[in-house]
C-alpha cells in the first residue's frame, strides 16, 4: 500500500506529524506502519522500507531525507513496489552545525511529488494526502518490465561513465594521501565529499552498483545534469 516520505530540518516536527497520519491512516481495513531513522543510517531505513512496503499496509517514514538522491531512492522503492506515495515537506526547523544541508523538495522533480507541505501547527491536509494515496490511479508498469525507450540508452551510458568518474575521484584523492575529514573534490560537483574512513575499491564499487541499481529504475534525461551530484550525496550518506 501507499508510501508517505516526511522530509524537513531537525525540529520541524516530522515525528508529531507522523503519529497523526499513523492515526488518520491506518484502521481495521489497513495497517499503518512508521519507520523511522534508526542505527545503522540510510542503507537500513531504506531496506526496512523495502520490507514493510506490501499491497495492504501504509508505510510513513519518519526522516530527514534532506538530500535529493534519497528522496529518489524512496521513490524508486514505490515504484519498484507498484504503489502511490506522496511526500510531506514538514516546514521549519533549525538544522545545527553537523547537520547536513537541507535540499528543499521541488515539485517538478517526480520523486518530490505530489508534495505537501505544512508549517507549525498547520492541520495537515488529509483530503488531499487520501485522494493522492487512495484515489489515484495505479503507476504504470515499472520501465524495467517494459522495452526501454531510446533515450534510456543515452542515459545509461551517461550514468556509467558519471559513476566511474566520481569514483576515480575519489580513488585518486585517497592515493594521494586524502585523509579521514578531508574533502574530496569531485569535478562538477559543488558539494564535496568527506570520508570518515579510508574506503576499499571493492565498497566503492559495490555503492556505485547499488546507485545504478536505483537509478536504472526511472532513466529520464531530465536527471543527466543531477546525476554527480547524486551519487556523491548518496555515497556520502552510505559510507559510515
Amino acid at each position: 500500500m501507499p508510501l508517505v516520505v516526511l522530509c524537513g530540518r531537525p525540529g520541524s516536527g516530522k515525528s508529531r506529524r507522523a503519529a497523526e497520519l499513523r492515526e488518520a491512516l491506518g484502521g481495521p481495513e489497513r495497517a499503518a506502519h512508521v519507520v523511522a531513522e534508526a542505527e545503522g543510517g540510510r542503507a537500513a531505513l531504506r531496506a526496512e522500507v523495502e520490507r514493510r512496503l506490501s499491497r495492504r499496509d501504509v508505510v510513513i517514514v519518519d526522516a530527514g531525507n534532506e538530500l535529493r538522491s534519497i528522496r529518489y531512492e524512496l521513490y524508486c522503492a514505490a515504484r519498484q513496489a507498484g504503489t502511490a506515495r506522496c511526500l510531506l515537506h514538514c516546514a521549519g526547523g533549525a538544522g545545527g552545525p553537523d547537520e547536513p544541508p537541507f535540499e528543499e523538495p521541488d515539485p517538478s522533480c517526480r520523486w518530490d511529488r505530489p508534495l505537501f507541505t505544512v508549517r507549525g501547527e498547520e492541520p495537515l491536509p488529509l483530503g488531499a494526502i487520501r485522494a493522492a494515496l487512495f484515489e489515484s490511479a495505479p503507476p504504470p508498469p515499472h520501465r524495467s518490465t517494459r522495452t526501454q525507450p531510446l533515450q534510456s540508452c543515452g542515459f545509461l551510458h551517461q550514468l556509467d561513465r558519471v559513476t566511474q568518474d566520481v569514483l576515480a575521484a575519489v580513488l585518486a584523492a585517497q592515493r594521494s594521501g586524502a585523509q579521514p575529514g578531508e574533502t574530496v573534490r569531485v569535478p562538477g560537483v559543488a558539494e564535496g565529499l568527506v570520508l570518515s574512513r579510508p574506503v576499499s575499491v571493492a565498497e566503492l564499487s559495490r555503492l556505485r552498483r547499488q546507485f545504478i541499481s536505483y537509478t536504472k529504475m526511472q532513466p529520464s534525461d531530465e536527471n543527466l545534469p543531477q546525476l554527480a551530484s547524486m551519487f556523491v550525496q548518496y555515497l556520502s550518506r552510505s559510507i559510515q
